[in-house]
């Protein structure tokens, strides 16, 4: 949809971060519904995330074939592309979703946004993306917030729910090169919206697998084939099921593969450190979840690593416009 512009075009940047943040305000959501749905129905995590996905895909593909029929259509590099992206995306969805269930919604996507120091690493070193001294600023500002948000400077926390952190901090690695796929893709010239159909629709089909899996070897699946229909004729289960997938997902991971045609993953995914500020109020209000004076403290570091980031980089937007102009 959008072709990769200078880095240095002011525009190209604010339209970049607002996406950015229109993605971080849809998945903020994410988290209390899922949440939601393992307390109130105690819905196995993989098999919440199969339907989630499946749902996207269900409301997608008509979608994209009444509006963009064009999209529908990839060439076979780009399918088979698409399809070792989804197996990422269904990899993320099942870590995430089970840290949801293990941690609460504020606590775990804290932890899935270490992911912003994994992407600006990752991101320098793959896709040769810049990696200067704000942005490793802005990184450890987020980290440090994410450290305090966790608690994680406690032990108990650790001896506690171990299990917990550590699926909280992986699927912060997942969802790292989940960004890195999605600046990828954009670099491919593949459309944001036709990514998103195609990782969702292959990311349900391997879910769909993790499931039927025999011995269930991972935790959080289906025992039964009938244990996939969970919800049974619980028709509000389905509807806030549904309501997660075609409202916060396919907001949220849109908006967040568009950004990606304008910024660089590092800086997308540290504009997206403001889901958990944004995931904490909800619960407060919501779910009653309270955040400590630690806690908010981390949520408002993260939120200056990101205010800062944005104003170094449109200062040096600035400051290459001006030196243009000079010849």
């Amino acid at each position: 949809m959008h072709n990769t512009l200078p880095a240095s075009n002011s525009s190209h940047l604010a339209r970049g971060y607002t996406l950015a943040l229109i993605s971080a305000a849809f998945l903020s959501t994410t988290a209390p519904f899922i949440r939601h749905l393992t307390q109130t129905y105690e819905i196995p995590p993989l098999v919440l995330a199969m339907w989630r996905n499946f749902f996207v895909l269900l409301v997608l593909l008509p979608a994209l074939s009444l509006l963009r029929p064009a999209l529908l259509r990839v060439s076979r590099p780009h399918l088979l592309y698409l399809l070792g992206y989804g197996l990422l995306l269904a990899a993320f969805n099942s870590l995430w979703t089970t840290s949801v269930a293990l941690n609460g919604a504020a606590v775990s996507t804290v932890l899935a946004y270490c992911s912003a120091a994994f992407t600006a690493l990752l991101g320098w070193w793959i896709l040769k993306e810049r990696l200067d001294w704000a942005k490793i600023v802005a990184v450890l500002l987020a980290l440090g917030g994410c450290v305090l948000v966790a608690e994680a400077f406690k032990p108990e926390i650790w001896q506690s729910n171990l299990l917990g952190i550590t699926t909280g901090v992986l699927s912060g690695l997942a969802y790292a090169i989940y960004s890195l796929m999605g600046r990828s893709a954009s670099q491919r010239g593949l459309n944001p919206w036709t990514t998103l159909l195609y990782t969702f629709g292959f990311a349900s089909v391997f879910l769909l697998m993790f499931n039927l899996l025999p011995g269930r070897p991972l935790p959080g699946t289906a025992s039964t084939p009938l244990e996939l229909f969970w919800l049974k004729d619980s028709l509000i289960g389905w509807g806030i099921l549904f309501l997660l997938a075609a409202g916060p997902t396919i907001g949220g991971f849109g908006f967040y593969n568009v950004s990606l045609s304008y910024l660089p993953s590092s800086v997308v995914n540290l504009v997206a450190t403001l889901e958990p500020a944004f995931t904490a109020l909800i619960a407060y209000i919501f779910l009653d979840e309270r955040l400590s004076g630690v806690q908010i403290l981390g949520s408002l570091m993260i939120l200056s690593g990101v205010v800062f980031l944005r104003i170094y980089e449109g200062w040096l937007a600035k400051r290459g416009s001006n030196a243009r102009n000079q010849y």
